[in-house]
């Protein structure tokens, strides 16, 4: 079997125009996103959710940008084929377009082909300039994590005209800006499938329904690593925490109980070697004697 190849922001477009639906899911260890890697994922996102499910942040917030490039820095060693895109944590990018650009920088340098911020109209001229740098974006609406819990906390977005007509306005104002894709997160299927076939770029879908060109999840969600939290639009595919734990407990006994180590897990000297060991330190007690 040939090797996959690296997927770039051209592959992705074109993607939507063929109609192939976009696989995503976040990685934030070396491990973790080598398995996406090679599963053929589209984009594994280094997402600020792993403040939540890798650092026991409460939340995105607190999630600073030291801790997203070495999440970056592991996955980047990790990916042959996966397109990379890296979230900008909370601050790095709202104060101004020049600590963005330097920010989106070491997060490309680190080893991300792309960053992705949350906001829409707000932060356009921001997108802009990252792009016009050559730095590809990927823009996020609706329930935005970083801020959605400082005024309304986690609730579904567009359920109303006016806010519907919102979420359609920020993803054409970060389509123009030149956003490669767009997450839609916690939107009326509704509102997703008019954002989804007025805008050229793929809209990629977190709890948005079926009119997406793409879903993304968190992995430690799938996996059911992450229990603290499960949200209504996650699909658990393994339940790893009570696998995990069954494992631990089993260690735990053989060791307590004397079964493990084994005889197939030691390791002996020759008896050559052994027997000449134990005449040399025969000889210097009796010296010591």
């Amino acid at each position: 079997m040939s090797p996959m190849k690296k997927l770039t922001v051209h592959d992705i477009l074109l993607k939507k125009s063929s109609n192939e639906k976009l696989t995503v899911l976040t990685a934030y260890d070396y491990p973790m996103a080598f398995l996406c890697d090679n599963a053929g994922l589209d984009i594994i996102l280094v997402g600020d959710s792993a403040g939540m499910v890798v650092l026991g942040y409460p939340s995105t917030i607190p999630v600073r940008m030291d801790e997203m490039l070495l999440f970056v820095g592991a996955v980047g060693r990790a990916t042959k084929h996966s397109l990379i895109t890296a979230d900008m944590p909370f601050g790095s990018y709202q104060t101004s377009i020049n600590i963005a650009l330097d920010n989106a920088i070491k997060l490309i340098k680190a080893g991300s082909d792309a960053v992705k911020l949350e906001g829409g109209s707000e932060i356009s001229g921001t997108v802009k300039a990252l792009v016009d740098s050559g730095i590809p974006v990927m823009g996020h609406v609706g329930l935005k994590p970083q801020t959605s819990v400082l005024w309304d906390g986690y609730r579904t977005q567009g359920s109303t005209m006016a806010a519907a007509r919102k979420i359609i306005s920020d993803a054409k104002s970060l389509e123009q800006a030149g956003a490669f894709s767009i997450v839609l997160e916690m939107v009326t299927d509704e509102v997703t499938e008019i954002v989804s076939k007025s805008t050229a770029v793929p809209i990629i879908g977190i709890g948005s329904g079926t009119n997406c060109d793409g879903q993304v999840l968190v992995l430690h969600d799938i996996l059911g690593l992450y229990r603290q939290i499960k949200p209504r639009f996650v699909k658990r595919y393994l339940d790893l925490s009570e696998q995990i734990h069954e494992a631990l407990s089993n260690y735990i006994n053989d060791v307590r109980s004397g079964v493990f180590p084994s005889k197939e897990n030691i390791f002996h000297m020759s008896e050559d070697e052994y027997s000449k060991l134990k005449d040399t330190l025969g000889k210097e007690d009796r010296m010591n004697e």
